[in-house]
């Protein structure tokens, strides 16, 4: 979508619905490049601190948005009066509103406050709050300048206001010109881990400089913010929650120094931490870190007398910011008092009359943000209308109580609501106005095209058929509504990989492309880059590319057999109660998401099996073979069975496909947080660390002398214990033990034997350990099953050889597979 049609067609909407006359204004979920935003900024800034200027935005990019709220890049266009703070007409800076654009976030963010505080969400409804919130900031700021100098730091906020628009707070702060971080290539992933583990490690063997430089700055801050008192903060920065990391920037200007240029830019925590509901890894660390502090729910408190304390001990460098701490006594008093909060205020709640009116003025303050009252209104509340404990429990019927509160509080929607009852043609308006507002935002969203979103909203069937999708995931919405995205989705799942397989040119270009966006993403080095395209048009490549577009062939297959065979069940099964057959139905679909070798694995593993029968090779398709028929980590068998010719390009392709399907994992897998490091590591760098370490192995072990009487020790000892585990069963049942009670020997000898002969082989290469463990383990299978029989023959009454044939036969294929398995995981391993 292009940004010129959606700022084009957002703003027809608006205009649709202006011409509609409505008392009331368009509700906006989200803003559009080019609009123009006006607020009254209270400054935090030095030397203006508490000033207010009038400042007009206007709206360059949405950047974000998240559970705290949404992010835009916008250019100052007027400040008055002009000398407020560092803020300058023509100026770019971040806008942040602290709403989300998402309504289901908004829903989730709240729910979660008012379970914790009993009171609405404080920073977006109170400008005590976002006041509090700012001066912090500007306080660590300084501290961190204390503590890194001019190395890192803390972007530096102006100050904070109310946006009518969207009925929340807000702030402003320097825009940031950087990156969450570049995927470095490093073959010494060894040495990073032990450097991570706080052991002494030459930085030039551990690579990966500017992932280093992040997680020490980030340790070292946190550090900082606990030093400061500022402890709930530093959940913004700990990095064991896996997803703190996208709030650290790296300067683009300092791309050539990793060890400088980290800027510390949010403060603001989305979801609060309740000590029942831990939402990262950390979080459980940081509940029991809080409950130790008399903590229980966790979101934005700070410790005043840690934080006076540490700046009467560096008093020289708060030079400058005394009325800081002052005001900060003031909101942290008026925001805290604000809220019930049961477990910070405790046994107050039942003798202290001022915190009670101090929550009175914050719920009337909240009202009036949020556009629930008008501000006549809200002044009547204040001078002691007693409809406060009223207004409140009408909030809390649902669809009628806002009406009525809107009715009662607010004069323009008071005027609306009269006119939908005494017209009828306004009312029909009102329908259509909310229709414009619902599409708009869908339009934000990604649900509707611009060229399609004015005649769904004239549309009462259309939208109708819209809204009840608008429910979904924002892909599966497009998928069922737009016809052009329906035939594209189909023509990429079904027609794209059939034109790839006969298409030797359309693969060239595929695999140029991903080459192109790797580079482009970071995720590959030039040299890697210069390497893969030099091989495209190799015979082998083209052989492994049209395996691949088998492979992307069969990943609907399962999906497509499953839920036939659901719909097959609910069909043939009409007597059966609905729920229960829906029961069942749905348990077929869970069931093919769980086994480990599906419809389409099978089919994949089938296609390799054809390829190794048609072409009588196996050594060039062994590892896509083992691995194929298994369903998720099949998708990979061609990339890691590349790795046998083309290392490079294998990585690449592991890399790339990872990297970008975490993104789709919620919260956890945004760009730039720790999940998508740890894939990328995990398919492209360990491999790099791993083939220097067996190159490095191989050159200790050409110095050691080769050992192979251990193979035969292992053959024997195995078909021993084999045969002590056939005459133990014999004894105790009377007959030979079949292949289910003998599966655990079956896995657990072979694997042992194969990790002792790899272990023991001395100078003898990988390709060989692994060679000696198929024969170790076929030799073992054979002699356990000779004596097994000769068990039979002896100890079992009626006893034929036929009777563990099939035991047998299975034992002679596993053995020696579980054996090669086990050989090749103790090489990987020490390496």
């Amino acid at each position: 979508m292009k940004a010129g049609e959606l700022k084009k067609t957002a703003a027809n909407l608006e205009d649709a619905y202006a011409r509609l006359g409505l008392r009331r204004p368009f509700r906006k979920s989200r803003y559009t490049a080019s609009d123009v935003v006006s607020f009254e900024l209270e400054s935090v800034a030095e030397k203006s601190l508490g000033k207010r200027a009038r400042v007009t935005v206007e709206v360059r990019d949405f950047v974000g948005g998240g559970f705290a709220g949404q992010v835009y890049r916008v250019k100052a266009l007027e400040v008055k009066p002009a000398a407020i703070g560092v803020v300058r007409a023509g100026g770019v800076y971040s806008m942040k509103v602290f709403i989300p654009p998402s309504r289901m976030a908004l829903l989730f963010r709240n729910l979660l406050y008012a379970v914790g505080f009993q009171s609405h969400f404080q920073i977006q409804s109170n400008l005590a709050a976002a006041r509090a919130g700012a001066l912090w900031q500007k306080l660590i700021r300084r501290g961190a300048e204390l503590r890194f100098g001019g190395v890192h730091g803390v972007n530096d906020l102006h100050g904070v206001f109310v946006d009518r628009n969207f009925g929340a707070c807000g702030e402003l702060s320097d825009w940031v010109e950087g990156r969450v971080w570049k995927l470095e290539v490093n073959d010494h992933t060894d040495a990073l881990k032990r450097w991570m583990k706080g052991e002494a490690v030459d930085p030039g063997l551990a690579g990966s400089p500017e992932y280093r430089s992040k997680r020490a700055f980030m340790r070292r801050f946190v550090e900082l913010l606990h030093e400061m008192g500022a402890h709930e903060f530093a959940r913004q920065y700990e990095w064991s929650t896996a997803k703190s990391q996208p709030n650290c920037l790296k300067l683009s200007k300092t791309d050539r120094s990793p060890e400088k240029g980290l800027v510390a830019i949010d403060f603001r925590a989305g979801l609060t931490l309740l000590p029942f509901l831990p939402m990262s890894p950390g979080d459980f660390g940081l509940i029991l870190k809080g409950m130790a502090r008399g903590s229980l729910v966790q979101f934005d408190r700070g410790d005043m007398a840690k934080l006076e304390a540490f700046i009467a001990h560096n008093r020289g460098k708060f030079r400058g910011l005394e009325a800081h701490l002052s005001h900060l006594r003031t909101a942290e008093r008026a925001y805290r008092d604000s809220m019930i909060d049961i477990t910070h205020n405790g046994w107050r709640l039942l003798y202290d009359s001022p915190l009670w009116s101090t929550i009175r003025r914050s719920v009337i303050e909240s009202w009036e943000t949020r556009g629930y009252i008008d501000p006549g209104f809200a002044r009547a509340l204040r001078r002691g209308l007693p409809l406060v404990f009223v207004f409140r429990l009408l909030g809390f019927i649902p669809l009628l109580g806002p009406v009525v509160r809107g009715f009662i509080g607010h004069r323009a929607k008071r005027s609306h609501y009269l006119a939908c009852l005494g017209s009828p043609r306004y009312l029909l308006d009102t329908f259509a106005g909310h229709r414009l507002e619902a599409v708009s935002t869908w339009l934000h969203e990604g649900r509707v095209l611009p060229a399609r979103a004015r005649s769904i909203a004239a549309s009462p069937p259309r939208y109708a058929a819209h809204w009840a999708l608008s429910f979904l995931p924002v892909g599966l919405h497009r998928f069922l509504s737009q016809g052009d995205y329906f035939r594209e989705r189909l023509n990429f799942l079904f027609v794209r990989p059939f034109r790839l397989y006969f298409d030797a040119a359309l693969r060239e270009e595929w695999l140029r492309d991903m080459v192109l966006d790797g580079r482009k993403r970071q995720i590959i080095t030039r040299e890697d880059e210069a390497e893969i395209l030099s091989q495209i048009g190799e015979p082998f490549i083209q052989k492994y590319l049209k395996s691949l577009a088998v492979h992307v062939l069969t990943l609907p297959v399962t999906q497509i057999v499953s839920f036939s065979l659901a719909a097959y069940f609910l069909i043939t099964h009409p007597e059966m109660p609905r729920a229960q057959a829906w029961g069942i139905a749905l348990g077929i679909i869970a069931l093919f998401q769980l086994i480990p070798i599906s419809p389409g694995s099978l089919t994949r593993g089938l296609y390799v099996l054809y390829l190794v029968i048609r072409e009588r090779n196996l050594k060039d398709y062994s590892i896509a073979l083992s691995i194929g028929f298994f369903k998720y980590i099949g998708y990979l068998s061609f990339p890691i069975q590349m790795a046998y010719r083309y290392p490079t390009l294998a990585r690449f392709m592991a890399a790339y496909w990872a990297t970008d399907a975490v993104h789709a994992v919620p919260v956890f897998g945004e760009k730039g947080a720790l999940l998508e490091h740890w894939v990328f590591n995990l398919f492209y760098n360990l491999p790099l660390t791993k083939r220097r370490r067996i190159r490095e192995r191989a050159e200790r072990r050409s110095l050691l002398p080769r050992r192979s009487w251990h193979v035969f020790a292992t053959v024997f000892a195995s078909a021993a214990v084999s045969g002590l585990a056939d005459f133990a069963f014999i004894h105790w049942y009377s007959r030979l033990p079949g292949l289910r009670e003998f599966a655990p020997l079956v896995v657990l000898f072979p694997l042992l034997g194969g990790i002792v002969i790899a272990a023991g082989a001395g100078g003898a290469s990988s390709r060989r350990r692994v060679v000696w463990a198929v024969f170790a383990g076929l030799a073992a299978a054979a002699l356990g099953a000779l004596a097994a029989t000769a068990l039979g023959y002896g100890l079992v009454d009626g006893f034929e050889w036929t009777m563990p044939v099939y035991r047998h036969v299975w034992c002679l294929f596993l053995f020696p597979l579980v054996a090669a398995i086990g050989a090749a995981v103790r090489e990987l391993v020490s390496a």
